[in-house]
């Protein structure tokens, strides 16, 4: 994969990402890896490009133990790392290791201990920690971030508590809206969320220039690389409801985000250079 991390630091993209699972949908059953050693592979073979985790999962994850190779991702890429964090999805990560489902609550009560104790670590020396579902004892954090005073955290949130998390801790918060079958609908739901986004800053007096907002387009209904134009498109709809980046998908072969990687190459070598001025891409 390496001239795949290499190639869209070339073309000029912002960002690049990979999801932080043990396994997803129907592609569990297939070739995956673990996000942080991907990463770090990756960052060896790059030198500008931001990388980050999207998005990283309270599911199988402990603070205190993720710190660490955060810390040591940071350095290794030389202070380009994005730490996507989120709730935490239904399915095999939350089945994999035989705990009992959580409750919608109970996932963003956990979400928000894990957040807040991962700042924690990332930005203090020695702490120690006693909550609902994570502790630490004199957990040690030395060297620290190469970023500071840590890495910026991209925090996914739709509802209101988690959206009040991101305000609080975020650099970044990121959406897929919400699920429905058409696009207009999708768009719709977006729309609604980057004004709850905005309204949740106001509510703790924080300037929204301030927090950047990311929106995976690939949750819509249709891929966003489905043309170059449909992408271009999308980009600008983007831009229109305020956010400042936004996120596609590698074209595979089938399944999840199938398409053509001749839609990509155009994108990369035709779209992006008139696209000055507009959100950053991954």
């Amino acid at each position: 994969m390496a001239h795949r991390w290499r190639q869209v630091e070339q073309w000029g993209f912002d960002h690049a990402w990979t999801y932080d699972h043990l396994g997803w949908r129907d592609l569990v059953d297939g070739p995956w890896f673990d996000a942080v050693p991907t990463l770090t592979a990756a960052a060896t073979v790059t030198d500008r490009i931001a990388l980050g985790t999207l998005v990283s999962s309270p599911n199988f994850r402990h603070p205190v133990h993720f710190a660490r190779e955060i810390t040591a991702l940071d350095d290794i890429s030389a202070g380009r790392v994005l730490l996507g964090v989120g709730a935490g999805g239904l399915g095999f990560d939350a089945a994999v290791l035989g705990t009992p489902p959580l409750t919608p609550r109970a996932r963003v009560d956990r979400y928000a201990e894990f957040v807040e104790l991962l700042d924690l670590l990332l930005r203090t020396d020695r702490v120690t920690w006693q909550g609902r579902y994570y502790q630490a004892v004199d957990a040690r954090s030395t060297p620290g971030c190469r970023q500071r005073p840590r890495v910026p955290f991209v925090l996914a949130a739709n509802g209101p508590r988690s959206l009040a998390l991101a305000a609080r801790f975020g650099a970044g918060w990121v959406t897929t809206g919400t699920d429905f079958d058409d696009l207009e609908s999708w768009w719709a739901s977006v729309a609604r969320l980057a004004e709850r986004c905005t309204a949740t800053l106001d509510q703790v007096d924080r300037d929204p220039a301030d927090l950047r907002r990311y929106l995976s387009l690939d949750s819509a209904p249709v891929f966003s690389l489905s043309s170059a134009g449909f992408f271009a498109d999308a980009v600008e709809r983007a831009a229109g409801l305020g956010f400042t980046d936004v996120i596609t998908h590698w074209p595979r072969r089938s399944s999840w985000y199938a398409g053509d990687e001749r839609v990509l190459v155009e994108v990369a070598t035709d779209v992006l250079p008139s696209l000055r001025g507009r959100p950053r891409t991954g």
